[in-house]
């Protein structure tokens, strides 16, 4: 019983693990956000020492994730391993079309599938959710031909359920921002290098120690447009916050600084696709 609700007896998280009872064995691609969190916690839950928890290791993530992941998996008592990606060796993935997280989760989930193959697993999984499927997400073609499982997904569970499922568990992650791919700040055609990646994560790193937990800063070379959600705009353009934001933008490199007055949305560069 937590905050006077039983979990035990949500059919929502029944649901979740009846899935995982019956895959038997699992490696878990974990990134320590707030839906894969979830989703190990349970599985774990389920399937014991049959579970590993996996997170890889590229330009493409920033460091903080790989950290909180770490310190998820030490303080659960759950496997972890961590597997270095090398997404910015493919030229299909760097040209940054719009079939790019193809290219990208192709790489990830095959070195997970071998990697499952090596320890035994039956199956891979991860933590797309019900609310993916409305959103332009060429990477979920290439999960389904490396047969990864989706068990949030397959259980029908949104964001919104996630998160109230993970306050119930006493999940840290269950009001933790919704992070991602740092080259889903980059316009498509526009090519990914090292140091476009690293710009945008620094950027976001300004951002997040003035306060701002939930932010993006898209890359519109030499344009920073930073999406918040529309009630931090006031406390954005306060004077003397709106000077520190454009004066540290600029020492990264981007000559102008623009706030989006649309606000933070996820996949808002697929905007431009028809």
């Amino acid at each position: 019983m937590q905050g006077g609700y039983d979990v035990a007896e949500d059919e929502r998280l029944e649901r979740l693990r009846a899935i995982l009872h019956r895959l038997e064995s699992a490696l878990v691609a974990f990134s320590g956000g707030v839906d894969s969190t979830l989703l190990l916690k349970v599985a774990g839950d389920v399937l014991g020492d049959r579970v590993v928890a996996v997170t890889a290791e590229s330009e493409t993530c920033t460091a903080f994730e790989l950290r909180d992941a770490e310190t998820f998996c030490r303080e659960q008592d759950i496997r972890h391993e961590v597997v270095h990606t090398d997404e910015l060796s493919l030229p299909a993935f760097t040209e940054n079309s719009p079939e790019r997280c193809y290219h990208c989760k192709k790489e990830r989930f095959g070195q997970l599938r071998q990697m499952a193959d090596r320890l035994g697993l039956e199956y891979v999984i991860d933590g797309t959710n019900a609310d993916d499927a409305s959103d332009y997400r060429p990477g979920t073609r290439a999960a389904e031909e490396l047969g990864v499982r989706s068990p949030l997904q397959e259980a029908g569970l949104g964001k919104a359920d996630i998160r109230e499922l993970s306050k119930q568990l006493g999940l840290p992650t269950w009001d933790r921002p919704s992070y991602a791919c740092l080259a889903s700040r980059i316009p498509y055609g526009t090519a990914i290098t090292p140091e476009v990646l690293a710009m945008v994560g620094r950027a976001e790193e300004v951002l997040r120690e003035l306060g701002f937990r939930q932010c993006r800063v898209r890359h519109h070379a030499p344009v920073a447009r930073i999406e918040l959600p529309p009630e931090e705009f006031e406390e954005a353009v306060e004077q003397t916050v709106r000077e520190r934001i454009v004066a540290r933008l600029k020492r990264i490199g981007y000559a102008y600084v623009t706030l989006d007055l649309q606000g933070y949305r996820t996949g808002s560069m697929n905007e431009t696709l028809a």
